[in-house]
């Protein structure tokens, strides 16, 4: 039976997500809870495993596409019979003018098939896609998988052969939809070599030499490489698919070629067009995934909760000292020992101190919600764009748990492959900026969150110690805060707190 595997909700209600990578291909065997792709939310990059043993039977969307969540992205052949009127037959009967193919992949499926659902007289074949339902003894015309079989009073036009030597594919290509165009008399759009019409294009010969765009298939009558979703869209910002060119696999029309056309400036002459091509003064890139997810949430922050800054440089040359010695230690071996670990240890402890801080804004209930446990956010950049994983009750870890699992967090964040629910909850954040050479910046809070930190880059300063100027370590501390919840005295007291300790680490062991 053919299966459909649609697009689920990974978390939180996200509504689409990017297919990045498929793991099979078409033929491939698959088995249950086998990984088969890798999608990418607005959020993070997820796996998602087949629920089935079977033969995939195609891919329903591309790499690069994105895909509403309900949507179906793989169909799968599978041995086991599915609830009554929940698949159909793969595989469409050949014309009665053309000879099957000597061999068929599907033939034993189709025999089971014909086991489990009761089969009309000899006409009333099953339509692929109609939930279980024979089709009329008259005509009857190919439609998309899952839309049902459309009947009416006209003939189906009659197929034409396929090249001498390359067995015809009795399964249309479901991308590959005829739309009303120009007469067959006026000129094309753009030089493209007539195809089959009605056919899909089988053999690697057949794909090298499928056109990368609409191909005249009769007069009156273009074929367009499209599938379902990216047509309403074309439909939805009123661009003429005839009129595009598609990047996809054999010239299909995919997102970012619907976008680019709605959003391309009338055609210049030609001159002019080329000129412009190679300055390439400008470029547009579609925000999405994380880069969308951020600016939500940096716009709703900033325009939500009153932001106040401030700064504190401090002498972190005994810390420096700290982490030398930690990374001796036999606790330590396994883990990856920086200043941003007494730096978390440091922010714990004050929001022990002062609990206010690692508290939340109730807007709906007009209440500050004050938490006695602290889910430590760290903010990281990665390929993908900045994430903000958090370590779970990291009040509760001690010093080299706290040390694993800022190297777990970050690993996994670096390798797109943190998950939703490991962004969600968190309590208080840390921004490291000094990674990239940076002294201090004016931290935006997470969204839910009062206080974020911002620890800036550690480096050699003229400092005064005892009377007399001598070279330390020295950083910049800058935290941001919520002043709705945190007054200026509060914010104050707690960065001078972390200061201290980060002045003197002994500090955390007399304040834990």
């Amino acid at each position: 039976m053919r299966r459909e595997f649609k697009l689920p909700d990974v978390g939180e209600g996200l509504t689409e997500a990017e297919i990045v990578r498929w793991h099979v291909k078409a033929g491939d065997d698959v088995k249950v809870n086998q990984i088969v792709v890798e999608i990418e939310t607005a959020k993070s990059i997820v796996e998602l495993p087949i629920p089935w043993d079977g033969v995939v039977a195609g891919l329903m969307a591309d790499e690069g596409q994105t895909v509403d969540v309900g949507s179906p992205i793989i169909a799968v052949e599978t041995t086991e019979p599915g609830p009554a009127g929940s698949a159909a037959p793969a595989a469409q009967p050949a014309p009665a003018a053309q000879p099957a193919p000597a061999a068929q992949p599907a033939a034993d499926i189709e025999a089971l098939a014909d086991d489990m659902v009761p089969r009309p007289p000899a006409e009333g074949a099953v339509e692929p896609g109609a939930h279980g339902s024979p089709a009329p003894k008259e005509e009857r015309q190919a439609v998309l998988v899952g839309y049902g079989v459309k009947t009416g009073a006209t003939k189906r036009r009659a197929r034409k052969q396929s090249a001498p030597g390359i067995p015809a594919n009795p399964v249309a290509n479901p991308s590959r939809v005829e739309v009303d165009g120009p007469p067959a008399t006026e000129p094309a759009r753009r030089p493209a070599e007539p195809a089959p019409a009605g056919s899909a294009q089988s053999g690697s010969a057949q794909a090298r030499q499928a056109p990368a765009g609409p191909v005249p298939a009769q007069a009156g009558r273009v074929t367009v490489l499209a599938k379902p979703p990216v047509r309403k869209l074309a439909k939805d910002l009123g661009v003429d698919l005839t009129a595009v060119t598609g990047t996809g696999p054999e010239g299909s029309i995919t997102r970012d070629d619907i976008h680019a056309a709605a959003d391309a400036p009338q055609a210049a002459p030609p001159a002019r067009r080329e000129a412009a091509g190679e300055r390439r003064r400008e470029e547009r890139v579609p925000v999405k995934g994380v880069r969308k997810m951020t600016a939500q949430a940096v716009v709703a922050s900033a325009f939500t909760a009153p932001h106040v800054t401030e700064f504190l440089q401090v002498d972190a040359t005994r810390t420096m000292e700290a982490v030398q010695r930690l990374r001796t230690l036999q606790d330590f071996a396994e883990v990856k020992v920086s200043p941003l670990l007494l730096v978390a240890k440091a922010v714990l402890t004050a929001a022990r101190r002062y609990p206010m801080v690692n508290s939340a804004w109730d807007e709906a209930a007009q209440e500050i919600v004050v938490k006695h446990y602290v889910n430590l956010g760290i903010a990281a950049a990665t390929p993908r764009g900045l994430v903000v994983p958090n370590i779970k009750d990291a009040h509760e870890l001690s010093l080299p748990g706290l040390a694993g699992e800022l190297a777990r967090l970050t690993e996994t964040a670096r390798a797109g492959r943190t998950q939703p629910a490991e962004m969600a909850g968190g309590t208080i954040t840390i921004t490291n900026v000094g990674v990239f050479g940076v002294d201090a910046g004016t931290p935006i809070l997470n969204p839910g969150e009062t206080a974020i930190l911002a620890v800036g880059q550690i480096r050699d300063m003229p400092w005064v110690v005892d009377g007399e100027l001598a070279v330390r370590k020295v950083t910049t501390l800058a935290l941001s805060f919520d002043h709705r919840v945190v007054d200026g005295e509060l914010g104050s007291l707690f960065l001078r707190d972390v200061g201290a300790m980060l002045e003197d680490p002994l500090r955390m062991l007399a304040w834990s």
